[in-house]
């Protein structure tokens, strides 16, 4: 439909210069979709939101439209959308994602809510750690929604590639960055040991998709990370891990907090029963499914 003119302007047939308002409609038809093709358009003309809309009339360049017809092409040939837009919203952030990292899930906005609930026991200052913290969505919820000057939330990855992400999501969070610090290693291993003991809260969404489970989407398969997907044992090998080390990183009171894959929630309680926890609490997702864990160190 366009011919590129210059880097300014794109222009159609008839020598007219190519709007937003015509371009949302093209994508549209292409991809099937008014809302989807919305935030393609958005993402390629750098506005969003209310600014998006009153720019509908103001001519595209050819930067955008390559960028534009790109993302589409991706999409149709079945990238996950988080990724062809290159960011996503997650409470109250909005977050950069690539195939380096899980696609942040709105059941894992949940769990920041129940984190924020153990948070609510104890006095400041807080010390928090998210294990396996991929973009750092979670970790970085709780440094933005409960900043302080006394805080500190410590975001741990084995992948170097997902701390880089996570790193780059920290630097967009403001004031509340400095609650932030970053470390690589398996689980508790990428901790400092002065924290041993002094944890208010260990949180974690770690991989727990057995090896071979049929029920996992061939888009999740096909381009999410395996390495933040599977585990070994049924897919509770690293729910294992984390719980048989936790006690030694929290304070009296202090909260272990996982999510877990539906059907878990009765081995994953048992684990933290047979560890010495307390308080041993399974959370449902709003689908009704069993998707946290939590319990407290005596």
């Amino acid at each position: 439909m366009t011919v590129p003119v210059n880097d300014e302007d794109i222009q159609d047939m008839d020598g007219d210069t190519v709007d937003w308002r015509t371009l949302w409609t093209e994508t549209e038809r292409r991809v099937g979709d008014r809302v989807i093709a919305r935030w393609i358009c958005e993402t390629a003309s750098g506005a969003d939101g209310q600014e998006f809309l009153e720019c509908l009339d103001d001519p595209a360049t050819q930067r955008m439209v390559a960028h534009l017809d790109s993302m589409v092409a991706r999409y149709l040939d079945g990238e996950p959308l988080q990724y062809v837009l290159g960011h996503w919203a997650f409470r109250h952030l909005e977050v950069m994602v690539d195939p380096r990292v899980l696609i942040p899930r709105p059941e894992t906005e949940l769990l920041v809510d129940h984190a924020i609930a153990a948070l609510a026991r104890h006095d400041r200052p807080l010390r928090v750690a998210d294990l396996g913290t991929g973009s750092g969505v979670i970790g970085l919820s709780l440094a933005m929604e409960l900043w302080h000057d006394a805080m500190e939330v410590w975001l741990t990855d084995v992948s170097t590639d997902a701390l880089d992400v996570a790193r780059a999501n920290t630097a967009g969070l403001g004031r509340a960055a400095s609650a932030v610090r970053i470390a690589e290693g398996s689980w508790f291993e990428a901790l400092p040991p002065v924290l041993e003991g002094r944890l208010h809260l260990v949180v974690s969404n770690p991989p727990y998709i057995g090896a071979g489970d049929v029920a996992v989407e061939p888009i999740v398969h096909g381009h999410e990370p395996h390495l933040a997907l599977y585990a070994d044992h049924d897919g509770l090998a690293h729910a294992m891990s984390i719980v048989a080390d936790a006690s030694r990183w929290l304070v009296p009171g202090g909260v272990l907090l996982l999510e877990i894959g539906a059907g878990q929630g009765s081995a994953v309680a048992a684990l933290l029963r047979d560890a010495g926890f307390h308080d041993v609490q399974v959370h449902r997702d709003l689908a009704g499914h069993d998707r946290f864990v939590q319990g407290t160190r005596p």
